[in-house]
């Protein structure tokens, strides 16, 4: 039986709609037709939310046509007339996300928030019975064990592994009362992981300190004054306001001489979800680990990060501890000595060396000023958002090739987004990026990288990517442009890195698109190191208001100050790594007391009280709202991939040296089509080493 494809089963269901001599629903919902948009885009100008709720109906009433197709075939399974087909349905539900993820990323409100909560539990109900529907697994299965007669290339052979496990640890080869089970676990994990990223959004937007002391304002840099003003202005209150966005938060907390309304911020920040109310992650935290350890158990594991880590590089627990405890102890140590050097600050200026974690950031930043004659003030002139982003299309072109040409006129949600079309270095059309860089009331924080279209290939043809990339910096005032921290500098160079990976895709089978998390990261990772490198600098770093290129003086000090604040860096963030894999390998047990159990996983392993965990439980959203529950470790794993990668272009000599950077582009174009230790030993010519990543963080 021939596979109907989606666009002939939605062309069919068009003409049905339209037989009553009526308007069509494709009359009233853009979902419905064909987009005539610059490559595809979603026209946000038409999208309405009441569009969501039918359109994702239709997208599962077709996959679930695709699906019935596969199982109704009557010749035998093969990878051509299961495999494949599987992999390639749901194509009309995936263009519909496109549009939903980034309007709800980005453009929250409760008409959304509305739509979620209906669709959350369909969609988990969906999913559920195709991952679990025997019939089609047991086509599948005999595909798998047939695949050593079937004559499968290794790509075909990945992917059916890859389709075959990814049924097995859906569920699939469960009894009945097991399946059962398992459905109503996912859809309650679906419900509080959607729960708890609401609950952060509303507590991110609504919390905010007010400054009425012109003195507490001294040395705060003019332009995130400027932005607080504004924010006052918008909630109708006097004085300046500032918020728990990062653009907002830390230049307050790393020069405000006022060390009671710093607390307050900084409590704030770290209190978020843990207030009571409505609005408490604690409970949902208790609930998500019970959870997805009953999950765990009902698939056979022992625990939820055993569940996870099979998929992943490093395996097991066993592997994560054992990596994340050798730099956990160097790291606190170089913590420790940078804590000594800022008492002895705080003790010189006012007799008392205390030091507690609100104070961090800001004898951080005298201590930056005191031992490098560094002070953030000094060096954001030069990076001006333009001047890096062009600094990275420079990088890019310089690597691979590539070049970005803007399109005006593209349909976008938000009037700050910016369209780019990317061009291959044969000035083919490689893909098209959107940008959006600026907080806003609706927008989830931190950044992100994402897509409307991810790459694929239709009738033998590549249909290009559209990735996006989402950030929260700091943004323009009247007088000035938006003038990036470093840290929103090497931010805008690592999303950016999620972006190439998904544009210079090349990968033949859809199924083969996804890397684990601990590869994941390498990348975007691994593009941080040309954003502070001398030689880029040059190319990109010019004073917003002379266009004078970033001085040698201010260069040395940059390179001087590569390790400051590592320890704290690393350790803040591997603390956050261990409290997941904590969680994750806790085993059965009820009614968690979230907040002990935080406290004693981080005081067991000597984390000074001056340090928090980059995240906490109640607001950990990478965890328990984003997809890295047991893989948060990965950021750190691959830190290890990224030092070793860059390692590679500088024994050559040559940063942009084109043999290494066609090496890796290969790296990247393949994406999960092979084992990605393999991929990166074919890059590198050998296993990573550790030693770059040790020698970059200071901590041999």
């Amino acid at each position: 039986m021939k596979k109907l494809t989606v666009m002939a089963l939605f062309a069919a269901s068009l003409a049905l709609a339209s037989c009553d001599g009526g308007s069509t629903v494709a009359d009233e919902n853009p979902f419905f037709t064909e987009w005539s948009t610059p490559f595809g885009m979603p026209p946000f100008d038409k999208i309405k939310t009441e569009h969501f709720i039918p359109a994702f109906e239709k997208g599962m009433e077709l996959e679930n046509a695709e699906i019935d197709a596969i199982i109704a075939n009557t010749e035998a399974p093969t990878f051509d007339n299961t495999i494949v087909p599987y992999t390639e349905s749901g194509e009309f539900t995936s263009r519909v996300s496109g549009a939903y993820g980034a309007l709800t990323s980005s453009m929250m409100n409760d008409d959304l928030k509305a739509v979620q909560e209906k669709l959350s539990p369909m969609m988990t109900r969906h999913n559920n019975a195709i991952s679990m529907n025997d019939k089609l697994f047991a086509r599948i299965k005999t595909v798998y064990e047939n695949m050593d007669s079937a004559g499968l290339d290794p790509q075909q052979r990945r992917l059916t592994e890859k389709v075959y496990k990814g049924f097995v640890r859906s569920g699939a080869d469960l009894p009945l009362d097991k399946k059962n089970q398992l459905k109503a676990i996912n859809e309650q994990i679906s419900e509080l992981s959607l729960r708890f990223g609401n609950n952060l959004l509303k507590e991110m937007n609504s919390f905010y300190i007010t400054v009425t002391d012109t003195a507490s304002l001294t040395g705060v840099p003019s332009g995130a004054i400027e932005a607080a003003a504004s924010e006052a202005t918008k909630r109708g209150v006097e004085g300046w306001v500032f918020t728990l966005d990062k653009a907002s938060m830390l230049p307050f907390l790393q020069y405000s001489p006022d060390r009671d309304k710093r607390k307050e911020l900084y409590m704030g920040y770290i209190n978020r979800c843990n207030n009571g109310g409505d609005t408490d992650n604690k409970d949902i935290v208790d609930s998500l680990v019970n959870l997805r350890q009953r999950r765990a158990e009902l698939l056979g594991y022992p625990d939820y990060a055993s569940y996870v880590l099979e998929n992943n590089m490093a395996k097991n627990p066993a592997n994560v501890y054992a990596f994340l405890d050798e730099i956990w102890t160097p790291a606190l140590n170089r913590a420790k000595g940078e804590l000594a050097e800022m008492k002895a600050i705080k003790a010189a200026e006012s007799g008392d060396d205390k030091i507690e974690s609100w104070d961090w950031w800001y004898y951080a930043e005298k201590l930056r000023k005191s031992k490098y004659d560094l002070d953030e003030n000094e060096i954001r002139p030069y990076f001006s958002i333009d001047n890096v982003r062009e600094g990275i299309f420079t990088v890019v072109g310089k690597l691979y090739g590539i070049t970005f040409k803007e399109v005006k006129g593209a349909p976008v949600y938000s009037d700050e987004c910016s369209v780019y079309e990317v061009f291959d270095k044969d000035g083919s059309h490689l893909g098209a990026i959107v940008l959006d860089m600026y907080p806003r009331s609706g927008k989830r924080v931190g950044a992100w990288c994402s897509s409307y279209r991810s790459q694929s290939y239709k009738d033998g043809i590549r249909v290009a990517p559209i990735s996006t990339v989402t950030c929260n910096f700091t943004r323009p005032t009247a007088d000035a442009p938006a003038l990036l921290t470093m840290d929103e500098v090497e931010t805008f160079f690592h999303e950016f890195g999620h972006a190439i990976h998904g544009l210079v895709s090349d990968v033949k089978y859809k199924g083969l698109k996804g890397t684990p998390r601990d590869f994941v990261e390498l990348p975007s990772q691994v593009m941080e190191n040309w954003a502070t490198h001398p030689e880029v600098l040059k190319l990109y770093a010019k004073h917003y208001k002379t266009g004078e290129v970033i001085p040698d003086e201010l260069i040395v000090k940059l390179n001087n100050s590569s390790l400051f604040n590592k320890g704290f860096i690393i350790t803040e963030l591997t603390a956050a790594a261990l409290l997941d894999m904590d969680y994750h390998t806790l085993g059965k047990v009820e009614n968690i007391e979230v907040l002990d159990f935080e406290n004693n996983a981080m005081r067991k392993r000597g984390l000074i009280e001056e340090i928090e965990p980059r995240y906490r439980s109640t607001y950990f959203q990478h965890i328990f709202n984003g997809g890295y529950a047991a893989g948060y470790y990965g950021y750190i794993w691959s830190q290890l991939l990224d030092a070793d990668a860059f390692a590679a272009f500088v024994e050559t000599g040559d940063i942009f040296d084109q043999e290494t950077a066609a090496r890796f582009r290969k790296l990247l174009e393949v994406g999960g089509s092979y084992d990605e230790a393999e991929t990166y030993v074919k890059f590198r010519g050998n296993d990573p080493s550790k030693e770059p990543l040790m020698k970059r963080a200071g901590l041999l």
